[in-house]
This record gives structure tokens, sequence and C-alpha cells, in this order.
């Protein structure tokens, strides 16, 4: 934790160094002394100390100054600190004028210079002030803030890539929080950077302005260049299957990198609550199961590039040769993809133009708080539209579930139905769709279409996050694996034809199960055609998957 700030402020420099050194001698194992030898330097200085998120303790500032005098400098300094305590250093000529300070700009104390012996004239007074200080001091935020506002998709946007990959931060709405005196101090110490929202700011006191989710994770350290050129084992992607299969493989020898394009989790690491993975009788989010996996791989020595994006990949002999989305290529033995599946688009007028502000894809954990008292649409059937009703169902007023179908039976695990029957104000809507999407700057009201009348409902809506089935993303295979008319990877016997394997195959065997058209390059988790869409079936997959690539490195 950084230590409170006691700043010095005095033209003479002299006087300067003596009142630093007698503080830091008195005070320096609790607190960080600061001084300046002007006004205006000492102005800007709190500026920076505001952005950072340092307290301040103490102001003390020569009566004497040229071009600002003490008072007027505390004056100014206590609207960015108004809590810190503030005292004069003033000649006896002066004695007055800080009589009248304390009566008219409620300064706290004054002292006499020289304040020698400071035992005497200087420690005994500062305690008494410090300690004041203390009582009603509360440590501030530690870490990363983020400065928007609630309906801008790059706002959100930071706001989910930070949460997904368990970065602490802050989140300052500056509309919402207008009122705040706190903010209004921030935003004036950032002057006119304050309109380049949103606003990353970090410990350290450097700051990033319309930044991305790819600025963030370079400044905050997470990794996304690989160590070496070549590992026996890539992974693309980290859901379930990618970080299973980088846990067994790396467990068992074999030097293993993933690559994950947002977030180490994938969808099931949005999902607020899994209550059916064998182990967890009480359930766990979605963030809990993908940070234990996480810290299980890293363990095993699991080198994680996230974000990262693959973009493309080759073979060269026995090699399979990926490349990046920053032009770098790693090359390995075996390669595997558990990239998952994304959201599929809701196509209906309005959707696409409001996306990050009121509406999202997917399980909106950090919107949950903001919605509170409002009502909030959950589009889809799925277990995971059940569990992220069940999420938003405790802050929110009112959900409403938006099904085409006339019931959840067919699409939802039973035990989500029955908690949903069981909460009072979640509402399902069957036979029911978005017709379309109202709203200037953000979600204001939805069109709803009901199937058995063919009539159109408009009603006032804020926030709609949309589970409408998945599909995968792997145009990036084109020409080189075998994918279905929807994109899934065809594995295993799916390849088979006739008894024939598939053309091109050169291996004196059939594929492996999990195994695609090109030896050496396997597919597990929901991105295979015909799997299981379920946490479990893709843990599965991941950890079957690393025996037959034992299997195949044993050929190479």
């Amino acid at each position: 934790m950084a230590k409170p700030v006691l700043l010095s402020v005095d033209d003479d420099s002299d006087v300067l160094r003596s009142i630093e050194r007698d503080l830091r001698s008195q005070y320096g194992a609790e607190y960080r002394v600061i001084g300046s030898d002007s006004p205006a330097g000492a102005l800007t200085l709190l500026k920076q100390l505001k952005v950072r998120n340092d307290a301040v303790a103490l102001l003390l500032a020569d009566q004497r100054m040229p071009h600002m005098d003490g008072v007027e400098f505390l004056k100014e300094a206590s609207d960015l600190f108004p809590k810190a305590k503030r005292a004069l250093l003033t000649a006896y000529a002066d004695t007055n004028a800080a009589i009248s300070a304390i009566n008219l700009v409620s300064i706290d104390y004054f002292f006499l210079k020289p304040w020698a012996p400071p035992a005497e004239h200087l420690y005994p007074q500062l305690d008494d002030l410090l300690d004041d200080w203390q009582a009603s001091y509360k440590p501030v935020f530690e870490g990363i803030r983020v400065l928007g506002t609630r309906w801008a998709p790059k706002s959100y946007e930071l706001r989910d890539f930070l949460a997904r990959n368990r970065v602490p931060y802050q989140w300052i709405d500056v509309e919402q929080s207008a009122g705040d005196p706190e903010t209004k101090r921030l935003l004036e110490a950032l002057g006119s950077e304050a309109a380049n929202l949103p606003i990353v700011l970090f410990q350290d006191g450097s700051k990033l302005l319309e930044g991305g989710p790819a600025d963030v994770a370079q400044k905050v350290g997470l990794r996304t260049r690989a160590q070496t050129d070549f590992y026996d084992l890539a992974i693309v992607g980290g859901g379930p299957a990618g970080l299973a299969a980088a846990v067994y493989g790396a467990s068992e020898g074999l030097h293993t990198v993933m690559i994950e394009r947002e977030a180490p989790g994938g969808q099931s690491g949005m999902s607020s609550r899994i209550e059916n993975y064998l182990g967890f009788p009480a359930g766990l989010s979605g963030g809990d199961l993908a940070r234990r996996a996480v810290a299980q791989a890293q363990r095993f020595g699991v080198e994680i590039l996230a974000p990262q994006e693959v973009v493309g990949v080759r073979t060269e002999g026995s090699y399979r040769i990926i490349k990046l989305a920053d032009e770098s290529e790693i090359s390995c033995h075996a390669l595997m993809i558990a990239s998952g599946v994304q959201w599929r688009r809701l196509e209906a007028p309005g959707i696409d133009r409001l996306q990050g502000a009121g509406i999202y894809y997917g399980g909106g954990a950090t919107e949950a708080l903001a919605c509170k008292g409002e009502i909030v649409y959950i589009v889809g059937g799925a277990n995971s539209a059940g569990q992220a009703a069940m999420n938003f169902a405790r802050f929110a007023d009112r959900v409403i579930i938006l099904v085409r179908g006339e019931s959840l039976a067919a699409t939802m695990s039973q035990y989500l139905i029955d908690q949903i029957k069981e909460t009072p104000n979640i509402q399902l809507w069957a036979r029911a769709s978005v017709a379309e999407a109202h709203g200037d700057t953000h979600l204001e009201e939805i069109t709803v279409l009901c199937s058995d009348t063919d009539k159109l409902e408009r009603v006032p809506a804020s926030s709609m996050f949309i589970f409408i089935g998945a599909l995968p993303r792997t145009d990036w295979l084109e020409g080189l694996v075998e994918r279905d008319d929807r994109g899934f990877i065809l594995t295993g016997p799916d390849l088979m034809q006739n008894g024939e394997r598939p053309k091109g195959w050169t291996p004196d065997r059939d594929p492996f199960l999990l195994e695609t058209n090109v030896p050496g390059l396997f597919a597990v988790g929901d991105v295979r055609h015909g799997s299981v869409k379920r946490v479990a079936s893709g843990v599965g997959e991941g950890s079957v998957a690393v025996q037959f690539i034992h299997q195949y490195l044993s050929k190479v």
C-alpha cells in the first residue's frame, strides 16, 4: 500500500530541505515526504497525485512566496484534497496573516520559523494533526481505474476484458457520479484529457486515453508473445477443453502453449453459475472455474498467451505452424483447436447499432449491478440464458426471458427450469422474438413479436442480453481442415466416407477419434462437429485428446 503524502512547499531551498529532513526523520516510516520549491509546481504535483489516487495527509506551505502566498496555495490545494490537514510556515511578522487564515480559509495550524528544536515546536502539533487525519482516513483503492460511461461500447469492452482476465479495477461512471465531489476533483485534475473517454488510470500514474483491450493488456503485463518459437503442443482456445488439454499435456511432460483470443475460460468463463459440474455441489461461477484451471495449468508450466489471436495455419513436414495476429509465428509438432464457438448474431433492426450500449451478447456479468431496479430482457432458452437470468434476478426489478418455442423444456436443464419457476421476478414470454431495438445513444425500447397472434408490442427496455445459439469461428482453417456446412470441424469417424480415409491422408492408420484430416491436428470441445455442448464434455475431450497426441508424437 502506498504511503500517504506529506507535502511541503517553500521557495527557499534551505528551508525546504530543513523541513523535508525533519518530516522524514519523524514520519518517514509511515508517510512519504515530498517537497516543492514553488506553489505552481506543487499544484501540478497534487494533480498527478490525484490521478494516481494517492492520499495526501498534510499540506505545509510557507506564507511568503512569489506569485502565490501560502494561504492562496492552501486554498487551491484543498480543492484537490479537502481532507488533508493544512498548515502554514510563517515568520513572526506574519502571524496576523496566519491567524486570519485560520479563521477565513480553515487552516489547521501555523508554525513559526525557525522551529528548532522540532521535538518541541513541530512534532507535537503535527502528531495531533496527523492523528486527527488518520481517524477519518479510509484507504483508497489501489489499482486500475476505468473512467467512462455506462452506454459507451468502448467502456463496456474494457470492463468486460478486465473482468474476464481477472484484473482488479475500479469503475467510475462519470455521468452517474457527476455529483460526486471526488469524481469532480479527479476530472478537474485530468483537465482537457477528461474528454477522451474511456480513460484507464494505472497505479504508477500513467494513463491510457481511448485505449482498447490490447493496449491495456500490454500495460498490465498480460503475455501476448511466445517465449520460444517451438512447442510440443500448441492449443488454440482457452475454454474448458483447451485448459484441460493444457493441464494434461503439460503434466505429462509436453512443452505446451495455449493461445486465447479474449480471456481464459471461453464462453463458460462468462457464466454466472454452473451447478451441474461434477465435484462442486454448491456450484461455481465460470470465472472461478477458469481461475482454478489457469492456476493449475501454470503450475505445470503451460505458457498462456492472452489476448492473442491465431489468424492462419500451415504444415511443413511434421511441423504445424500457426500465424498470430501480430505477424509472429509459432511452430509445433501437435496442434489442437479448442476455439469454441461465438454467439450467433440476432438479426433485427437496431441490434448492431446499439451493441455495447444496452445490447450485449453473452453473460454480461459486469453489467449485473448496473441493472439494479431495471427490467432486463434475456433472449434465448439454453442453460447459458437460464444462468444469466438467475444472476440478473438478484439485482434487476424484473427479468423477462424471450424464447421462440413453447417452453424451456427442450433447451434448458431441469434444475434451471425449476429455479426460474421459483424466482418471482423472472417471467417467461414464450413464442416471442425481438423484431426491433430502439434508442438514440443506448437501448430504450424493444419491439416484441408474438408468433401466436402475429402482433407487435413495443416495450421499454434498458438492457438486453442475447443467447441464441452459437457458431464456430473457423474461417482461418479454410482450405486445410475439413468442416461441416456450419463450420464445425470434422474429426475421427466423421472423416471416413464409405470406409475410406480422408483425401491426402498419409499415415498407415485411421484418424484418431479427435484428430482432423490433417495428421497431428486435433479438435476438441464445442468447435468439433457432433460435440456435446457442456463444460464437462469439453474437459473430457481435452484430456482424452492428449492420449492420442502422445500416440501421434511417438511416430513423429
